[in-house]
């Protein structure tokens, strides 16, 4: 059976279970042997049924003496209940509602038991794992006597009838090739692939575990910084536009700041102002905690680049978003001659110095195919074909977690190929983020962008009062805000879900991109106490602040309404803006200074504080308030995590020690492989296998000599798309 065989097209596996395999995303008989353990059942402790002690996990061999299925018509379950015999004593085992088992088992087999040994009436196996044996043939044992595999699982397929699936094709396995060159597995010390799979699914011993894990998630880490590293490399090799750093121009704009930029922007904007002087596209991955003053370091590369009479593409990933960074860069450069646009599916607009502040459209379009047009902020339609620039030199991408590796190379090359000028020339590009990650694993996560930090906090930034509040303390907190509305200041509310009414699709945010399976960080409310944006903008009208202005703001409204709704927020006819995670960034409204976030424990600890980070944006003192609406979860670490953290980068190494950042970054969002046996927590093996990768690249570019790895670069380019 080949390797690469479709499980629809594999006899011996039934149609019902073609189906359930597929759901696990098991494809081909390779994804099989790719479906990994997440964890192992130790039943290696092999007993004579003589020396059985009560509460301990064991494996016993024996003779069925006596078997009989019982039905309890008060419970209405079937109770499956066999002796079990060997020289020294006899055993019970009992099964629940699994009445099949007495026609597996009859008596005179010979069976194995494994599991825990309870005692009632004498000792007995409750739900134990079990196989026959056969006398004649030399038996290896798959479901007891060893290190015993538990998989994922899927309804109606479970991780005994995986492991008799991957023992009949067992054979298949050495068609596998090892891929990794005997040098790197010689100076890393790792197994072979062959082993590793083999030890991974049929494991020796937990050493032999520990060995296969290392050599796998070596294999999944090695791929991905190749990738990056290849990537890289290929965009150095790409013609970008040169732009000479313009010194006074820097240094007047600066100075005519109302603030001192921190030593973190500086040296930021100078790396960016010296990638911009190459001739070879940039590719940067600006990085700063919430308020970090992202902004004002992509404004002076924009400056720089529109002043010497080339056009700027600042891409947002919402509307809202896109909106405030036209609000921004407009002020910021009235005294400059540059025209800031606004281009989106539902506003398009220019600032001075256009005749026509608000272009339809079409003018609009027009304006930036001739190169009028110098800065031009937009969501993802800025990638649109009827898109046209002149003479494009730079794409800023905002919120860049949200874009993936191919969408900004596509940004790059399908507005590339639409510059009149210099076709063949590719945009320099700043990617930008406000999700804190740790730097090494940046670098593995962005491999293919060069990194700048800021760490620091403009100067007077406040730091955020934030507090738990318990179910008891709720008036107090809703007393707090009234006193704050009353002295001109304004509120978000934070709602996990919009109405109770519709699908589930609807009315539930979606899950945290910190969970790797899409699924809630913890088991579901109640799904009454799960506060809803209509519900709670009703309950704080009629109940609690009637004599306050508020509003709901949410996905579902249209695009005009958001706008409405944030302009009457942000100029204060709004004094409690109810929301779901649609504020989560792009809004800044230096008037407020509470946010308080229902059912907190939904959110992921990322998103919670991007929450708090749209308060304290101005002079007075700021808050932030975590309500819970489980018991018990107060006390959560997590929440605590958000009170004693001072930044987000301090953040983002604990939900990683505590959570692992399988959880919080996400294979659906990060658009990254399996990671199932990668630990991103072992920085250490990150350094070495970009090591390794990085120093491949330099001997062999082109990879001439190492076939096998570049055939498994192009089906992992083929397979996994970043996105």
């Amino acid at each position: 059976m080949l390797l690469s065989a479709q499980i629809s097209n594999i006899p011996r596996i039934s149609p019902i279970y073609q189906k359930r395999l597929t759901r696990l995303g098991v494809k081909t008989l390779r994804d099989l042997f790719y479906h990994f353990p997440h964890r192992y059942d130790d039943f290696s402790q092999i007993k004579s049924i003589g020396e059985l002690k009560e509460k301990e996990i064991a494996t016993i061999q024996g003779e069925v003496t006596k078997i009989k299925n019982i039905r309890t018509w008060k419970r209405k379950m079937a109770i499956t209940e066999i002796c079990v015999q060997d020289g020294t004593g006899l055993v019970r085992a009992v099964w629940f509602n699994q009445p099949y088992i007495a026609k597996s088992l009859p008596e005179g087999t010979l069976v194995s038991l494994s599991g825990r040994v309870n005692i009632d009436k004498g000792l007995y196996f409750s739900n134990p794992s079990y196989e026959k044996i056969d006398k004649n043939i030399s038996y290896v044992k798959i479901h007891t006597g060893r290190l015993v595999p538990v998989y994922p699982e899927t309804t109606g397929l479970s991780s005994r009838y995986l492991r008799y699936l991957l023992r009949l094709f067992s054979p298949a396995l050495k068609q596998i090739s090892d891929w990794l060159p005997k040098e790197i597995k010689d100076s890393q010390h790792l197994i072979s692939l062959n082993q590793a799979l083999n030890q991974i699914h049929f494991p020796s011993s937990v050493k032999a575990i520990s060995q296969a894990k290392r050599r796998l998630a070596f294999d999944e880490l090695f791929i991905i910084q190749l990738y990056a590293l290849w990537q890289k490399t290929k965009w150095q090799n790409e013609k970008s536009i040169k732009i000479t750093f313009n010194e006074s121009l820097i240094k007047k704009f600066v100075k005519e700041l109302p603030f001192t930029l921190t030593d973190s922007q500086r040296q930021s904007a100078w790396e960016i102002f010296q990638d911009l002087n190459k001739d070879c596209p940039m590719n940067r991955l600006l990085e700063g905690d919430v308020g970090s003053g992202k902004t004002i370091v992509a404004a002076l590369a924009a400056l720089q680049v529109a002043t010497e009479g080339f056009q700027v593409a600042f891409m947002a990933p919402t509307e809202v978003l896109a909106a405030q960074h036209f609000k921004s860069l407009s002020a910021l450069f009235t005294k400059y001659d540059l025209s800031v646009s606004l281009l989106t599916n539902s506003e398009s607009q220019t600032s001075f110095p256009l005749e026509n502040p608000k272009s339809d459209k079409k003018r609009l379009l027009e304006q930036i195919k001739n190169g009028e047009l110098k800065i031009v902020i937009g969501t993802h339609s800025l990638i649109q074909k009827k898109i046209c620039f002149k003479n494009l030199a730079l794409v800023i991408v905002d919120e860049q977690h949200r874009f993936g590796v191919q969408q900004r190379a596509a940004l790059q090359k399908s507005t590339a190929s639409l510059c009149d000028g210099l076709p063949s020339s590719i945009p320099h590009l700043l990617s930008m983020t406000a999700t804190p990650i740790p730097r090494t694993l940046a670098l593995t996560l962005y491999g293919d962008l060069d990194l700048s930090l800021l760490k620091e906090m403009p100067v007077g930034r406040r730091q955020i009062i934030t507090k738990i509040i318990k179910s008891k303390d709720r008036l107090a907190a809703y007393e707090f805000i009234r006193h704050q509305v009353k002295q001109g200041r304004q509120v978000f509310v934070i709602c996990p879900r919009i109405d109770v009414n519709g699908n589930e699709e609807d009315r539930l945010i979606k899950p945290d991109r910190s969970d790797i399976n899409g699924l809630p960080l913890f088991e579901e409310a109640n799904v009454d106490e799960i506060k809803t944006v209509k519900q709670e903008v009703e309950k704080l009208t009629k109940e609690i602040f009637s004599e306050f202005k508020i509003a709901a703001l949410h996905s579902k409204l249209k695009s005009t309404e958001k706008n409405k709704i944030m302009a009457d927020f942000r100029v204060g006819k709004i004094d409690i803006l109810v929301s779901t995670s649609v504020v989560e960034v792009g809004v800044d409204i230096p008037n407020a200074t509470v946010m308080m976030i229902e059912g907190a424990e939904r959110f992921g600890l990322a998103q919670i504080h991007q929450f708090r980070g749209r308060v304290g944006r101005g002079e007075h003192q700021s808050f932030c308030f975590l309500l819970t609406t489980s018991a018990g979860q107060e006390n959560n670490q997590r929440l605590k995590a958000i009170l004693t953290a001072k930044n987000g980068f301090e953040l983002a190494e604990h939900d990683l020690r505590l959570r692992g950042p399988g959880q919080f970054y996400g294979t659906k969002q990060w658009g990254l492989p399996d990671l199932s046996m990668a630990s991103l927590a072992d920085m250490q093996l990150i350094k070495e296998v970009r090591l390794e990768a990085s120093s491949l690249l330099q001997k062999d570019p082109a990879l001439k000599n190492y076939p096998l790895i570049k055939e498994n670069l192009r089906q992992f380019k083929e397979k996994i798309h970043f996105e």
